[in-house]
């Protein structure tokens, strides 16, 4: 259901090595790629990052990119001593192409990775593969392979990541968010029609809402949205990729709010 205009058929393949940033000059709007090797925490787990680099005037895209964007992908098979990874977003900014709503990064991302080890105070080793879109007038799909071994020793904060760690959206608590309300209604057409109410001071500017179903089945599309006092109002259409009936989960509904200010992070509403 994602509309990806003029997307090329070339697809890049980098790989990504430590210590070594890979050099990227002969890769059509990648500059350069480098996999941060992070730090061992005080809780014996491990923060390291991805650093993506752009040339002027290219973007890549968030975790929910717009009707436009390549969403990014993630295979971490492969890798030993590692029981759990996740990723760390950085606040994403709002672009827009041929008239059609993006999010994502200009110029250059950081993303944290976050990572539990299956055995404490023992080497983890990461083998990860990503596909990323980098878009100008085309956009690429981008495919990214890098592998390091991280060692327990390692225990100094790498101040870019932490940077990127310290440039997230507020939690809703943060924010002042009071109330999240959400009614579903059939649409005739198929799927439903989400209309959510988020009781929260203004994030500044005009307000953009960006709504995750928590099922990679679901497409949501691009929310209209209006504020009315302390109260952001937010309305889309939900329906499943190939044609089939789905139920939605009030608790695994995500709501990102962003603003000239901030950007908010919501999980959950209520009836």
């Amino acid at each position: 259901m994602q509309i990806r205009s003029l997307i090329s058929s070339l697809a890049l393949a980098l790989t990504v090595a430590l210590p070594t940033a890979a050099a990227a000059s002969d890769t059509t709007g990648l500059d350069r790629v480098e996999l941060r090797p992070g730090w061992r925490m005080p809780d014996g787990t491990h923060m390291a990052a991805l650093h993506v680099v752009l040339e002027p005037g290219w973007k890549t895209y968030w975790r929910a990119p717009g009707d436009v964007g390549i969403p990014p992908q993630f295979d971490w098979s492969g890798s030993s001593n590692i029981g759990a990874l996740s990723t760390n977003w950085p606040t994403p900014i709002v672009f827009f192409e041929q008239g059609m709503r993006s999010v994502g990064y200009t110029r250059e991302v950081v993303i944290p990775l976050h990572m539990t080890a299956e055995t404490k105070g023992a080497d983890m080793r990461l083998n990860g593969a990503m596909q990323i879109g980098i878009c100008k007038d085309i956009c690429i799909p981008a495919n990214l392979s890098f592998s390091a071994t991280l060692p327990p020793d390692q225990t100094r904060p790498d101040p870019v990541i932490a940077a990127a760690l310290t440039d997230r959206p507020y939690t809703a608590a943060e924010a002042g968010v009071t109330q999240v309300a959400c009614i579903f209604q059939a649409d005739p057409n198929g799927g439903v029609i989400l209309h959510a109410s988020i009781d929260m001071p203004p994030a500044g500017g005009t307000e953009y809402v960006v709504v995750e179903a928590g099922n990679p089945h679901v497409w949501v599309a691009e929310p209209d949205s209006h504020r009315d006092a302390g109260t952001l109002h937010a309305s889309t259409r939900m329906v499943h990729i190939e044609g089939r009936s789905f139920a939605v989960n009030r608790s695994d509904l995500r709501f990102t709010v962003i603003g000239d200010s901030r950007a908010v992070d919501i999980l959950g509403c209520t009836p």
